[in-house]
């Protein structure tokens, strides 16, 4: 059978270059408008029993080279289990990974896809659930709705949000864990915690981005993790019309989940820069980081960002605009495209199913503090 290469769906991104025999040679395409590119995602037919090399090529002049070394690309002949291959090398600035397919067809991805179609799904799913509203703060670029799932009757404010930059699946695995575990009848930390709080959860930041199979941008080629200061509607809509809900509602605790490529942990990143910055403000977050410890090995605090200086903050970014704005307390999750070197997993690497479970433990950990905040 010939071997066809194929990325012409929801979140795929590859450019076939050449097939010679079992050598197939690839290219990442770059973010509509931008110079991004890391996600790829792409489908191979007529592979069944044949060891085959997958090369992408322009790897080395990716946006974050530094995440290639380490790292193992995700493969699944089903779409619903995702495994690592084993044979995944990074030299000369090619990314090489080999592997013999069982069945016909098989998929690659950068990390797990995480499709536009199942965060339609998700959203119909838990928008039904009882005490759960569903609404759309605004449209995008292309058109599509911004969903905002909003739960709870507590006085306290928390915003969630994933997936500014839309390459980051991981991002909304995790929103899938939280919005389960909190919307579950039978959970107790998720009843306390709806009687304490009021949630708005934005599952994706970023749908054009997403659907496209850019990395980093939207439909234009915008980083909307550096537009908070001042989001547009004709750059930044979506996070116009996410920044102005907040300002109605008001934020006591916000939380931006991403992923990284490089760093194999989970951290969390905060605000310690911004102008007025609290004794309160950075209590709270010691707090919080002390509590996700104690709730899940998974999580660490000797790995991470460089914190910026007094009044160094990049206030174009949520995390800080949101802890400047509001004098919350905000953070920005990190979750790895690698693997976790704390607990590696050579099989599955970090996943979809560790990232669900890390959104269920942030919620305990939260619950741990939020009579606090």
């Amino acid at each position: 059978m010939t071997i066809r290469i194929s990325a012409a769906f929801d979140s795929g991104n590859i450019r076939l270059t050449s097939i010679l025999d079992d050598r197939i040679t690839l290219e990442i395409a770059r973010d509509k408008d931008s110079d991004f590119y890391q996600w790829f995602h792409f489908r191979a037919l007529g592979v069944r029993g044949r060891r085959i090399s997958y090369e992408i090529t322009n790897a080395g002049q990716s946006a974050y080279p530094d995440g290639w070394p380490g790292y193992h690309a995700c493969w699944s002949e089903d779409r619903v289990t995702w495994r690592r291959v084993a044979d995944t090398h990074y030299a000369g600035g090619v990314l090489r990974f080999t592997h013999e397919a069982t069945s016909d067809s098989i998929w690659f991805a950068y990390f797990a896809p995480y499709s536009m179609e199942r965060h339609n799904d998700l959203v119909a799913r838990i928008g039904g659930r009882p005490g759960v509203t569903l609404a759309s703060l605004g449209q995008t670029l292309d058109g599509r709705e911004m969903d905002c799932l909003t739960l709870g009757t507590g006085p306290k404010k928390v915003w969630f949000y994933a997936r500014q930059h839309p390459g980051e699946s991981m991002a909304e695995w995790w929103m899938e864990g939280a919005l389960e575990a909190l919307t579950d009848p039978a959970d107790p930390i998720a009843r306390s915690l709806r009687q304490k709080a009021t949630f708005h959860i934005v599952p994706n930041m970023n749908p054009d981005g997403s659907f496209r199979g850019h990395l980093r941008t939207n439909a234009v080629g915008v980083n909307l993790n550096r537009e908070w200061h001042e989001p547009t509607p004709e750059r930044s809509p979506e996070v116009l019309c996410v920044r102005n809900a907040m300002d109605k509602t008001g934020v006591d605790f916000a939380m931006d989940v991403h992923g990284d490529e490089a760093i194999p942990h989970v951290f969390l990143a905060g605000f310690e820069g911004i102008p007025s910055l609290q004794p309160r403000q950075t209590t709270l977050y010691a707090r919080y980081q002390d509590a996700l410890v104690a709730r899940t090995p998974d999580f660490q605090k000797a790995h991470g960002y460089a914190t910026a200086g007094v009044g160094k903050a990049n206030l174009s970014m949520s995390t800080n605009q949101l802890a400047e704005r509001f004098g919350c307390v905000a953070m920005t999750l990190e979750m790895p495209f690698k693997d976790n070197d704390d607990l590696p997993d050579a099989e599955f690497g970090w996943s979809p199913e560790r990232s669900k479970k890390l959104g269920r433990d942030c919620l305990a950990a939260l619950h741990d503090v939020i009579d606090e905040i």
